[in-house]
């Protein structure tokens, strides 16, 4: 087939994933072609089959915001006119889903032989937060019903768009996915880079995220300092976005500032989770969770908030810990056991890679998307 994938190019789950699969699918010998405003985070140069194609987004003094959907709409036209798309594959509502269709819209006016599908899929924040706006709210709806296909990451995710949205079409789940190959705690990782190393007996914790409000980075500060209390322990913060100056500024204001790392975005994540003992996802909202299914995957256990998807990834005292939302006392009392327990922490890190091993690596995850990309083209 040859497919058009449309992502963000920002270190959020969407991009990462939406970059995996352009990489996957082209190594299952797809012509795939992924466009976006620039390179994404996780893109990997001279991949055989694989091609980046760049919206421009031409600065006019008539207009007095970038036109972002109108030159990604143009692009998609180009693409597809150039390369004969079988598929494009819109991953978040707005703007991509709604281009992807402009585009078909066009296309099918030029009286071209055939069209490419457009599948769309959701990966949370384009529903929870971008869709419940009522400024966009009509045209999420009608973007996501006018899609030839619809997948979501989760069925909480599913559920949610067509309780907020009035959503009546099938919405396919499909789960987010890694390289089990790649994902998998390494035993001779090289240290990390903090301020000082690691002492005896001190446990690595992280938090993993962009470090937005929904992320809720003030609660892993919070959670942190209790656990620091009772267990000698460092956090890193691995990520940027708004969050960071309010958390660091908190984590002086409860004394633990040395204790706290706020260390940016990082490459070899898997350094880091081959280095850690925990990680916290207290977030208010998450319709899968990416950050946890990568420390799962390298045998790291999980506090997080049963919220969204992450009770279809985690398996609440089997293959990490769910706290309700906002209960900072029982998630730092989970991360205790975790850290003071080495057999538990063994047995949850083991039972959460071998999970991981069953349902999300990308040798079966990636045949589903082909699956239902055949089936759309089949209409």
């Amino acid at each position: 087939m040859k497919i058009g994938i449309v992502c963000y190019a920002s270190v959020g789950g969407s991009g990462v994933v939406a970059t995996e699969l352009a990489h996957a699918l082209a190594g299952r010998g797809h012509e795939v072609h992924l466009v976006s405003s620039e390179f994404p985070f996780r893109w990997r140069q001279g991949v055989p089959g694989l091609s980046f194609e760049r919206v421009q987004v031409p600065d006019y003094p008539l207009f007095r915001e970038p036109q972002y959907l109108l030159a990604l709409t143009n692009t998609l036209v180009r693409v597809s006119r150039a390369r004969q798309l079988d598929v494009i594959h819109a991953h978040y509502a707005v703007p991509h889903a709604t281009a992807a269709y402009l585009a078909h819209q066009i296309l099918t006016t030029t009286c071209r032989s055939t069209e490419p599908r457009t599948v769309t899929t959701l990966h949370g924040t384009d529903i929870t937060l971008v869709g419940s706006d009522p400024s966009y709210a009509d045209v999420v709806a009608f973007s996501i019903e006018r899609s030839h296909g619809v997948t979501a990451v989760s069925k909480s995710l599913a559920d949610d768009t067509m309780q907020a949205l009035g959503i009546t079409r099938d919405i396919r789940v499909i789960p987010n996915f890694l390289d089990c190959r790649v994902y998998r705690r390494r035993k001779d990782a090289v240290g990390v880079d903090l301020p000082r190393p690691l002492a005896a007996g001190e446990s690595l914790v992280l938090h993993v995220s962009n470090l937005r409000p929904v992320k809720r980075v003030d609660h892993v500060i919070e959670v942190f300092a209790r656990i620091s209390r009772r267990a000698p322990a460092r956090l890193a913060v691995i990520g940027d976005g708004p969050e960071r100056e309010p958390a660091a500024r908190r984590a002086a204001d409860l004394g633990i500032a040395d204790r706290v790392h706020f260390v940016g975005e990082q490459l070899d994540l898997i350094r880091w989770l081959s280095t850690a003992r925990l990680l916290l996802l207290p977030s208010a909202k998450e319709s899968f969770g990416l950050a946890a299914l990568e420390a799962m995957a390298c045998e790291v256990p999980v506090v997080a908030s049963r919220v969204g998807g992450l009770s279809e990834v985690i398996e609440d005292g089997r293959t990490g810990f769910l706290c309700e939302m906002n209960d900072v006392a029982g998630m730092a009392d989970r991360g205790v056991e975790v850290l003071q327990d080495a057999g538990l922490a063994a047995r949850i890190g083991a039972a959460a890679a071998a999970h991981v091993r069953e349902r999300y690596c990308t040798e079966i995850v990636v045949p589903e998307y082909e699956a239902y990309y055949a089936d759309v083209l089949a209409r």
